[in-house]
């Protein structure tokens, strides 16, 4: 008796189960540059995080390499749900139909797991105000005119912004030539400075310069308008079966203990359902939440993974 007693302590005793997650700092790796949607949202969440978990929320930002830098640095860390992993999407959905086999330093869908999102906003096709065009079409008749000239920018090979210019490319039959940046900031900024023309993104960090009159705002990628901006056409009225979207979320290693997943889900629900977070973030930005139960999540990247294979596969983009 006195020996189950005993076993029974030890038990009681072990840190497995006498402590709760998190117990130390946690750090959230971003695989955008800072001032990026992705890395906004995530600072906001972490602070949250950081109020609700009584510990410090580290956020680094580890951008280029079409997200690889930051994925592989969460692989390199202890896989305990201390270092976590916040992208768009296009890391999960993307990335792993452009690379050829055995290519990529890691395998998405093996190495990682979906714990949460925060939320998804339509592109917006975005153009320098001395370029010579006030609509989709007259971009589209410029590329077609002179073929390659016409520049954009993407958060490197891969990324939703390269993909969101390759589908318009695919349906349209132009040629325009891909600017690679280590993330959509910088993309940005170059378009705003006239270094690059265009940039296919989601609009968020973008609409002070939209109303400064520094950028010029086409189109959505949108199937419908988007209610806060009614005038603003969608690409897919010019371009039938256009629609681009950037998501973002968190992973983690694939081997991370299943009830920190189910916590850190938990917690993000919480803060992403906040009113109070939504009209600070998600409404000012024109961000939609994203269902946030851990199998809702995992369902809409899946959806998301057979779509964006399918443009990729049509585009014939390979990276060997």
């Amino acid at each position: 008796m006195l020996g189950r007693l005993f076993l029974l302590a030890c038990l009681l005793a072990s840190p497995a189960l006498g402590q709760t997650y998190p117990d130390r700092n946690v750090t959230i790796v971003v695989t955008s540059a800072a001032g990026a949607l992705t890395d906004t949202l995530t600072r906001a969440v972490a602070q949250r995080l950081s109020e609700m978990w009584k510990r410090s929320v580290i956020v680094e930002n580890r951008g280029g390499a079409g997200y690889s830098i930051a994925a592989q640095s969460v692989l390199r860390a202890e896989h305990d749900g201390y270092t976590l992993l916040a992208s768009e999407t296009g890391f999960y959905t993307i990335q792993p139909h452009l690379y050829a086999e055995g290519k990529l330093a890691y395998d998405a869908e093996k190495d990682f797991v979906p714990v949460a999102g925060y939320g998804t906003i339509p592109t917006a096709l975005l153009v320098n105000p001395s370029m010579p065009v006030n609509s989709v079409s007259d971009l589209l008749a410029l590329a077609k005119k002179q073929p390659g000239a016409v520049t954009f920018g993407t958060a490197g090979v891969g990324t939703a912004l390269h993909i969101a210019g390759l589908e318009l490319e695919n349906l349209t039959g132009v040629k325009m030539t891909a600017v690679h940046y280590r993330g959509a900031a910088p993309a940005l900024s170059d378009v705003i400075a006239g270094h690059i023309d265009a940039v296919i993104m989601g609009p968020s960090v973008a609409l002070s310069s939209v109303n400064s009159g520094k950028l010029k705002m086409l189109a959505f990628g949108s199937e419908k308008r988007v209610p806060q901006f009614p005038d603003v056409p969608t690409i897919a009225e010019t371009v039938p079966g256009y629609e681009a979207s950037v998501s973002f979320g968190l992973f983690a290693a694939a081997d991370t203990p299943a009830d920190i997943i189910k916590k850190v889900n938990a917690d993000v629900q919480k803060i992403v359902s906040d009113p109070q977070f939504q009209k600070n973030y998600l409404d000012r930005f024109a961000v939609q939440p994203i269902s946030g139960p851990l199998d809702a999540f995992a369902g809409y990247l899946r959806k998301e993974t057979a779509k964006w294979g399918e443009v990729v596969k049509a585009a014939n983009v390979k990276i060997e």
